[in-house]
Parts: C-alpha cells; structure tokens; sequence
C-alpha cells in the first residue's frame, strides 16, 4: 500500500481546512526581523499616545507605598535622545546575545570535528533491532544541544535506517523529526537554547525585581525527566499511530537515487577511538568541574553562602555555565577531532569557530531589533503596567492557581504556529507574562518551563518552523507527491500526544510533587 497522497489528505473534513487556514494566516506574517523591526517602532508611537493619555496603575510591589506606574513617551526630544543614545548599549548588553555566541564557539568545533554527527549514528545504529525507534526518538532530543546537526543529519538519516530495516523510511524521517523538534526543550545536556532563553526571561523578570538573575541550568531538572517522556510517546506514537496511517510502503513514487545513496554509514574504527577519547576528555571536564565545586573552599563556590547549602553556595558555578558548555564541546571536539583526523592544528580549531558563528548572521540581526524593543519596552513602563493590568484581571477571576499554566502552555503553543522562532516568540511573550505571573506568585524559572512545552510541541505542525521546507524537501524523496499538508497530518499526532502528556507531566512535576525545574530553582516568587 502506498503512502497517502496530498490529495487524499486534501479530501479529508474541516481540519484539514483548519490547518489550511493557520499556513495562510502565518504566511501573513512578515519576516522576524521586520515584525520586531516594526514592534519598536509602534512601541515609540504607542507610548506617545498612553503618555498623552496619562495612563498608569498603581504598582503593588513591596515598598512602593501605593505609587503610580505612568506611561513613559518615548515621541518627544527625551525620548528620542535616549533611544539614539542607547542603540548600540541595548543591542551589546542584550542578555542572550553573549551567551549564546560563546556556547556556539565551543559547539561550533565539536559539529567541524564530527563528533555530534557520530555521536548520534552511534547511538542509533548500535540500538537493537526492536529499539531502532526509541533509539532514533532519543537520539533527536539529544541532538537538539546542537540544535541545527538534529535536522540536518538525524531526520535523512531516520528514514534511511527505517528503509535498510524494510519499514516505512517517512516514518523514520517522523519519529527524528518529533525528537528532534518537537522534543526541542527536553535534553540530558544544556544546549544553545537555555542561555538564550534564560537570558530573555532574566530581561523580563527585572521590570518586576531589578536583581532577579536566570541560569541557563533554570529548567535542567524537568528537561533532564521530559526527556524520557517524549522518547517514550514519540516511539509509541510512531509504532501505532503513524506506521500504521502509513502503510507498507511503496517506492515507485521514490527518487531512484535515494533507494541507493544510504546515509546510514556504520561507524570506522576511527570513529569508535574517537568517541572513546572525547568521553575521556568530558570526564577530564566532569573532574575538574568536581574540584572547583564540590570542596566548600572550592574556587566555583561563593564563601559567603557557605552555610546556606551547595545550592546557593554554587551560585557563580551556575553563572559560569555558558563558559563550561564552551569548554565541554571545545574539550571533546578537539578530542575526537584529533583522533580521526579532522581537525590537525589550531586552524582548524578556528576554522570551526567560525563557521559556527557564521551560522548565526541572522540571529545577530533578529537580536539587534529585538533588543531595541525590549528596552523600549522597559522605558515606557508599558510592560510593566500590561503585567500589572493582566494580574489584576487574573486575580478578579480568581485565575491565579497552577490552572492559569494550562491556559498559559496553549497561548504559546498557539502562537508558535505563527512565529515559529523560540527566541523570537519568547522575546515578545515574556516581557508580558512573566511579570504579570510573577506578581501572582510564580517563579520566572517554572513560567519560563511551561513556555518551553508550549513552544516545542507544535513546532512540527507549523510550515513557519525554519526546518519544516528541509524536511518536506528530505520527504519527497521518498514520496514525490509528499506535500505540506500530508507532512503536518503526519506530524499532528505527535503534537497532540506531546501537548496533552507534556502538561499532565509538567503538573505532576511542579504542583503534584513539587519538585524544582532546575538546581536553585524555585515554584514560587516571593517579592524581596
């Protein structure tokens, strides 16, 4: 039986209409860089209308003795001195921007080296026979510590084994791409996402606590459990959702060369002495994160929390965090990379780096813009008085328990269908409703927890995601009438299972057993 074709799909009732409909509206929208482009400048306009208007609340802050916030205009020779005096400060002093570029150095050498993709066929390939998808779902959370290498490398490559294993290769491509996007907030590593986005929500949480900081490690705990969950509902759903739609296979629709150009390549030799020798070096940066961080004089501990536990007393361990994550993949990069020859003297080091940071030309240039609203955001007092307006509403209908991160997580996930960046949806969303949370009670750290499973589980179903073209055009290799809407309906009940087993397990987590989302990180916000 073959695959369904885009015109059986076409056929089928009122969602596939729906889904329709959102691919039309989110081609509405203009590029991320242009819509925060044109949110800064409406920020200026707007805040020139509320000062006018002189719209303000009182701030219910601790010590604010019942002050008024008041909108700030930014439409007048003030404000316009301070948003050209300040161009170039809010774009280099953007929390995310930092961290995210040094992280990417050190990831950028382990990607050159060959490390991550030989990483990921090792685990995949050596799985048994009846393990393929589960190996091939968990492989692809983990993948995405280097975000980009689990699209380009672990989705071909999930159907190529599905196809050497006589299985239906779409499904293979499905089952990595759900590991791999829509389990994007779920690792047993810290990635390039958590510095970013706990830089954003550090950003946010200071309207309200000028002195709140955010690690990267804020959400490590709950990643570290999501990431069995979604291994677990992408293989079954794999095994007895999707396979089944799709049937037996049928390769007449089949590119010929790829029937014949493998990607599933076993590991070398070489291979293998490399995997060993990068293992070494990350024990070798294990041991030495151990001796500066475990002794109560240790040089990552501060000596005046000693008496408050390892976790306050860790605090510049954590704020070290990105430094490690550089060190870590530059450690065992170069390992690996001096093992099997890819990477022979210092150049190629460099050469890796670079590379990396090549990669992120677009991002510097979202990151510019956003940076501008975000301040602008802040000067106005408008994210401020949104927050304080929001959790005055939520409190007047009595919406302030953990039910209101129900309605929080579908919000997210409805408008990643949009703007399917994380960064940049999270740079819109958070200077809102991580104030307005926060002043009901909950911590930047959890609200940011539950933004991340909104944002993941319908990453897969929305055409605005950057990869969804890659991994139409991988598809259609195997099936030349694949088409979008065939993808999405393949890729839907992942989204479903993910969002209602991702909330029930976030609940359970925080509310149920109260268990933190990450070292140091709290349930609850308490004002100072």
């Amino acid at each position: 039986m073959s695959t369904n074709s885009p015109d059986t799909v076409a056929q089928r009732n009122w969602f596939t209409r729906f889904l329709d409909v959102v691919e039309w509206l989110g081609n509405l929208l203009p590029h991320p860089v242009t819509l925060f482009a044109a949110l800064a400048v409406a920020m200026v306009f707007v805040s020139g209308l509320f000062g006018w208007l002189g719209v303000g609340v009182t701030d219910p802050r601790p010590g604010a003795d019942g002050a008024t916030i008041e909108a700030v205009s930014l439409l007048n020779a003030e404000g316009l001195r301070m948003i050209f005096g300040n161009l170039v400060s809010n774009f280099v002093n953007f929390a995310p921007l930092g961290v995210v570029l040094v992280a990417m150095l050190g990831v950028g050498v382990a990607e050159k080296s060959g490390l991550l993709s030989a990483l990921v066929r090792g685990i995949v390939l050596n799985a048994p026979r009846h393990l393929v998808t589960v190996a091939l779902v968990f492989a692809g959370v983990l993948s995405n510590t280097a975000s980009e290498m689990g699209y380009v490398v672990l989705v071909p490559l999930g159907g190529a084994i599905f196809l050497a294993l006589g299985r239906h290769p779409l499904a293979g491509m499905a089952a990595a791409f759900a590991g791999v996007s829509g389990g994007y907030s779920a690792n047993l590593l810290l990635g390039t996402i958590d510095p970013l986005l706990a830089g954003i929500t550090t950003e946010a949480a200071q309207l309200i606590d000028p002195d709140y900081e955010v690690f990267a490690t804020a959400n490590w705990f709950f990643m570290i459990g999501s990431t069995f969950m979604i291994t677990a509902v992408g293989s079954l759903v794999t095994i007895f959702i999707v396979e089944p739609k799709l049937g037996a296979y049928d390769d007449s629709r089949a590119d010929p060369h790829v029937l014949d150009d493998s990607k599933m390549t076993p590991l070398k030799s070489e291979e293998r002495r490399g995997l060993l020798m990068a293992a070494l070096a990350m024990l070798g940066v294990i041991g030495l994160i151990l001796v500066l961080v475990l002794p109560e004089t240790g040089v990552l501990r501060d000596p005046a929390a000693a008496g408050e536990g390892f976790l306050a007393s860790s605090t510049p361990f954590f704020r070290s965090i990105v430094a490690w994550i550089f060190v870590f993949f530059l450690a065992t990069g170069i390992a690996y990379g001096r093992t099997v020859g890819t990477i022979r003297n210092d150049r190629d080091v460099i050469d890796g780096m670079a590379s990396a940071i090549a990669t992120l030309g677009l991002y510097i240039v979202l990151v510019f813009f956003a940076a501008q609203f975000v301040a602008f955001f802040g000067w106005t007092n408008l994210g401020l008085i949104t927050a304080i307006t929001g959790a005055d509403f939520l409190q007047a209908i009595g919406l302030t328990g953990p039910l209101v991160f129900f309605f929080f997580i579908i919000m997210c996930g409805i408008v990643n269908l949009s703007l399917g960046s994380a960064s940049a949806q999270w740079a819109v969303t958070a200077p809102i409703f991580v104030p307005m949370l926060m002043i009901i009670g909950y911590s930047p750290e959890v609200i940011q927890g539950a933004y991340r499973i909104g944002d993941s589980t319908t990453n897969i179903i929305t055409p605005m995601m950057s990869y969804f073209g890659l991994i139409l055009a991988w598809a259609t290799r195997y099936d030349k009438n694949f088409g979008i809407g065939t993808l999405i309906a393949t890729m839907l009940p992942y989204s479903i299972f993910y969002f209602i087993c991702w909330t029930v397990f976030f609940f359970i987590w925080v509310f149920g057993l109260g268990l933190p989302v990450g070292p140091g990180s709290p349930t609850y916000y308490q004002a100072p």
